[in-house]
């Protein structure tokens, strides 16, 4: 089935929909702090305020007041997009009945149900929705640190500046030079991402830089799309990309920033440019709040997204540890949905249908060569489990990749719509 902008749009404004009990008149309307902006937090704000019809507060806090999308910023580092393309404002979600507040959450009273602004303001709630994305875990790479380092080997995981810092140093790496990627253990957000980057970084070399070298150091031993990248390289890349796992001293690495050194299993490397991608847990306000564990992440019921460390709270995306879903855009988009519907039907009386979650995850190899891996999901009492999956096949022809990474472009319209308007 080829995806385009509407239909995605159709589709998920299916999976969602619902009718609302009618409003008591004179009753307060029930509140819903919604922090995080992104692919689960907007989508939820839209979707809360709209299916409502008014009959939920709905206030979303995201600190950006332009959000920079991660899914396709690859794209954007290998000259394949625009940056402004990433990039997307909250007038339309505010337009829609929301509360658009750009502040950074700095603290959550579950027991009082306030969250609390770094600019003062107190915000309660009946119901919350976190979903604020990843955060680093330090020491995760020995040498690197994210405030001190991060301008030097950047990590570009978090859309922004960082993506367009990585890009001017590929493009700026002398002939012949070396880029290394130090790739992040599990679980961590996209996990074909880092790949399509180095496929990326490879386009650009290929053409301003035909002698450079590219190193990927990885801990673990197998990765998302793993025979179709491999394939891909060795068509598009032959003899660029080299890949070393933890057999020879891709979790044994150290970093060396201020002199632009790696060091693999105690041997001592000088590179060019270097793409740290530290392991991840929960974004803060998720760890504030309480509701992570000792993995980072937050655990939720598979059924409604619902914390299990408190039913008013709702985790959304990268930050929750639900099972076989990836920490993906399309992932959060889909949960989101979820839990919308459980919380409107908890505080409007409205029906609530049994969830179901879907994903998918495109990746550029080369122009117009696109693959992708996915698959529908169901909750059981342990977690979300996946109960049907594809993936793209080695060896397909050129006009089955075109037309997979057209289908890209259709979904990036569609989920962006979906999440902004």
């Amino acid at each position: 089935m080829k995806l385009n902008r509407r239909l995605f749009i159709g589709t998920t404004l299916a999976a969602g929909a619902a009718l609302s009990a009618p409003m008591v008149w004179g009753q307060a309307k029930p509140r819903v702090v919604i922090i995080g902006g992104g692919a689960g937090g907007a989508t939820a704000a839209r979707y809360l305020a709209k299916d409502s019809a008014g009959a939920l507060d709905v206030t979303l806090v995201e600190a950006n007041p332009i959000y920079t999308t991660c899914f396709f910023s690859n794209l954007y580092i290998g000259g394949f997009r625009e940056f402004e393309s990433l990039q997307h404002g909250y007038d339309k979600v505010a337009a829609g009945g929301v509360t658009v507040i750009n502040d950074m959450a700095t603290g959550v009273d579950r027991a009082a149900r306030t969250v609390t602004l770094a600019g003062g303001q107190v915000l309660p709630y009946d119901r919350l929705i976190l979903s604020p994305g990843i955060d680093f875990k330090e020491g995760s790479v020995p040498g690197w640190s994210v405030d001190a380092h991060a301008e030097i080997m950047p990590h570009a995981y978090k859309a922004g500046p960082q993506t367009q810092l990585l890009k001017a140093m590929v493009e700026a790496m002398p002939e012949g030079g070396t880029f290394a990627m130090v790739a992040p253990p599990n679980p961590y957000r996209c996990p074909p991402g880092p790949y399509e980057r180095i496929s990326m970084v490879a386009h650009v070399l290929k053409q301003k830089n035909p002698t450079a070298k590219i190193l990927i150091l990885d801990p673990k031993d197998k990765y998302s799309k793993q025979a179709l990248f491999e394939e891909g390289w060795g068509l598009h890349y032959d003899g660029m990309v080299e890949w070393v796992g933890p057999e020879f001293g891709g979790a044994a690495v150290e970093v060396r920033p201020e002199t632009m050194e790696i060091v693999v299993d105690g041997e001592v490397q000088k590179v060019d440019c270097c793409n740290v991608i530290p392991g991840q847990i929960a974004g803060k306000i998720a760890q504030i709040a309480g509701v992570t564990d000792d993995s980072g992440w937050a655990p939720v019921h598979p059924d409604s997204m619902k914390s299990k460390a408190d039913e008013n709270v709702y985790v959304l995306g990268d930050s929750s540890a639900q099972g076989d879903m990836p920490k993906s855009g399309f992932a959060a988009n889909s949960q989101a949905k979820v839990a919308v519907m459980t919380i409107r039907a908890e505080l409007t009386g409205s029906k609530a249908f049994p969830a179901k979650y879907t994903n998918t995850c495109w990746s550029l190899i080369a122009p117009e060569d696109g693959v992708k891996v996915g698959a529908s999901y169901e909750p059981t009492p342990e977690k979300i489990a996946s109960v049907d999956s594809f993936i793209s096949a080695t060896g397909e022809d050129a006009a089955l990749r075109k037309a997979t990474y057209e289908e890209s472009l259709g979904w990036y319209a569609g989920i962006t719509a979906d999440m902004f308007g």
